[in-house]
């Protein structure tokens, strides 16, 4: 049944409609990616703007997966909401999550879980034309072999439910967590490089108190994995943070992006 599956809002604007033409986007920019020493990330943060801005920095990040394709099976994807104000974590009712590359299929059975925690609801609404999760599916479809997807749009929520979310969602080897998050916003170039070299050490250092909502859109997502990595003792390492006027726009009003893995 069609209602059962969440269709793609923003093919042919932040990414390409066309499926070949996408998955030889996503393979260009993962071509052009550097992969890291050390082990594959349990956690990242990559950015969700259109493909030309901030998709080389999102495949800096994807690129580190390459290694357990074959071992991630579930992927916990959280990203603000830009278009439905919103209090806590919104879960969808959809069977599946549509790309031009595929379909996903969303794990109901860990949504049926969280549906429990008061922060967590059933919100179709959030997830109708929202990007911030969308761009991320096709690099997961292109790094990873099947998996399945708890996609979740966070609103204003602190960093403890947010946390009690991922500590429920949290698994083993098998479970990826994927946070959507963008940098500074419109700044002029210099000005956006000091903010976003801050905000890079605040996630480095795990420092959910001082990271808002200037400094990074998904302020809300980031801070729940930053105050559930401190409490659990991982470290986070920034591996590409640079900004729309590195990429493909002007130095005039740029928008940041930074990718960061968890072990």
């Amino acid at each position: 049944m069609d209602k059962l599956i969440r269709e793609p809002a923003v093919a042919g604007m932040f990414y390409p409609a066309n499926p070949d033409e996408l998955a030889a986007t996503v393979q260009h920019y993962l071509t052009e990616a550097t992969p890291q020493p050390g082990p594959v990330p349990k956690a990242l943060i990559a950015p969700h703007a259109g493909y030309i801005y901030s998709g080389p920095i999102a495949a800096s990040a994807y690129i580190q997966l390459i290694p357990a394709r074959f071992t991630i099976s579930r992927v916990v994807l959280l990203g603000p909401s830009h278009r439905v104000p919103l209090h806590g974590l919104a879960a969808s009712s959809a069977s599946y999550f549509a790309t031009p590359l595929g379909q996903i299929p969303v794990d109901r059975q860990s949504i049926d879980r969280i549906s429990q925690l008061p922060q967590v609801s059933i919100n179709d609404n959030a997830h109708r034309q929202e990007h911030s999760l969308e761009v991320h599916l096709p690099f997961l479809q292109q790094v990873l072999d099947e998996f399945i997807l708890v996609p979740l749009v966070v609103g204003q929520c602190t960093p403890a439910e947010a946390d009690q979310v991922l500590a429920e969602l949290w698994g083993g080897p098998e479970t990826l967590i994927v946070i959507s998050s963008d940098l500074s916003h419109y700044h002029e170039y210099s000005v956006a490089q000091q903010m976003d070299r801050k905000t890079s050490q605040a996630i480095e250092q795990l420092d959910y108190q001082h990271i808002n909502y200037e400094n990074a859109c998904g302020r809300d997502p980031v801070n729940g994995l930053l105050h559930f990595a401190r409490r659990i003792g991982m470290q986070a390492t920034p591996i590409d943070v640079r900004n729309s006027g590195d990429t493909a726009g002007s130095h005039d009003q740029v928008v940041g992006y930074g990718a960061y893995l968890f072990h």
